[in-house]
């Protein structure tokens, strides 16, 4: 499983850019996950379901499941936040992982970076990022991409991960079927 990783502070750009990105990766036959750090109380549940009142009576882990879709929902009760290797494992096999948040996490990485957040960039402290998307003009010794041209920022990626041999593959399996 390839894992490619994106960081940059809330506000930036992250969701957005891998939203665009996703569509870009599945056309050219790629199956594609996510994990998504959160920094703060989520839920992804109803209050008033099942599912959320069994939770909130104190089961570790509820399974719901239907005809299109399933999801495990696992509280962690005062145990420590997974690590992002842990969470990778416990994912379905897929031709690409995208990781947005987990910063400090050790896989290749985009920087989403916008000036207008007013943070630093973070890749002059990260060997692991190895280029910046961004909106305005930026100096750094890694490449900078166009934040507003997702299709040059999935080539570098798929270019980075080794990954365009596979999506030959891919294509040539799409046209072998009509």
């Amino acid at each position: 499983m390839n894992v490619f990783g994106f960081a940059g502070f809330s506000g930036s750009g992250k969701t957005t850019l891998i939203e665009r990105l996703i569509p870009l990766f599945t056309a050219r036959g790629l199956r594609v996950s996510l994990i998504k750090h959160a920094h703060h109380t989520f839920d992804v549940d109803q209050p008033g379901k099942d599912s959320y009142r069994h939770r909130q009576a104190g089961a570790h882990q509820v399974l719901i499941s239907s005809s299109r879709r399933w999801a495990l929902m696992h509280e962690l009760r005062g145990e420590a936040e997974p690590s992002i290797e842990e969470l990778i494992a416990r994912m379905s096999p897929c031709d690409l992982l995208l990781v947005e948040g987990f910063k400090r996490a050790a896989m290749p990485k985009l920087e989403v970076f916008r000036a207008t957040v007013g943070e630093a960039p973070l890749h002059p402290h990260d060997g692991q990022i190895v280029a910046v998307a961004t909106d305005a003009p930026l100096q750094a010794h890694i490449p900078v991409l166009d934040l507003n041209q997702p299709a040059t920022i999935c080539e570098f990626i798929l270019k980075h991960l080794g990954l365009q041999l596979h999506v030959v593959h891919a294509s040539a399996r799409e046209g072998n079927r009509s």
